[in-house]
């Protein structure tokens, strides 16, 4: 079961599509993950977190279904093409509002002996503000409480950028 031979393109095809397929699913883990510690504690998770993780739900069952259309040689590629285009579209506001705060923010500075009395003062103020039951988590706040969270928003961020 190769599918229609496309010569060099069909291979391509086939070889982004997993490709794809492997980066939406590394967002999905992450980004469910997130989501998933902060419902545990009895927080609502940010709507830029919701939102990444329907539109790479999206994505990936999108890449699939083409995938095995392409493999069935029943894929009409003008309207491929248009959907390719939409899809886009999505991972592209994806990319701009997850970004567009941590484009400012140094991870290697979050945690650092040289930045410590900001960091403290700053994550005890996080925290007094999270301890109340059922509040919502602030996206921009919570990115920049710990070293890795902000490393991991970022290997989501950079994932979403090579999604284009």
């Amino acid at each position: 079961m190769a599918g229609p031979d496309y010569g060099a393109l069909g291979a391509t095809f086939k070889s982004v599509r997993v490709l794809q397929v492997i980066s939406l699913i590394s967002i999905i883990g992450m980004t469910a993950n997130f989501i998933s510690e902060m419902v545990n504690s009895n927080k609502t998770p940010p709507q830029v977190l919701i939102g990444t993780l329907s539109v790479t739900c999206i994505a990936v069952l999108y890449c699939v279904i083409t995938y095995i259309l392409f493999l069935d040689n029943s894929l009409p590629f003008l309207i491929h093409l248009a959907m390719d285009g939409l899809l886009l579209i999505a991972l592209v506001v994806v990319a701009v509002v997850i970004g567009k705060p941590l484009s400012y923010l140094n991870c290697q500075v979050i945690g650092s002996t040289s930045a410590f009395d900001s960091a403290y003062d700053y994550t005890a103020a996080l925290g007094s503000g999270l301890d109340k039951s059922g509040t919502s988590v602030v996206y921009t706040d919570w990115i920049a409480a710990t070293k890795t969270t902000c490393l991991e928003m970022k290997a989501i961020w950079g994932l979403s950028i090579a999604l284009w």
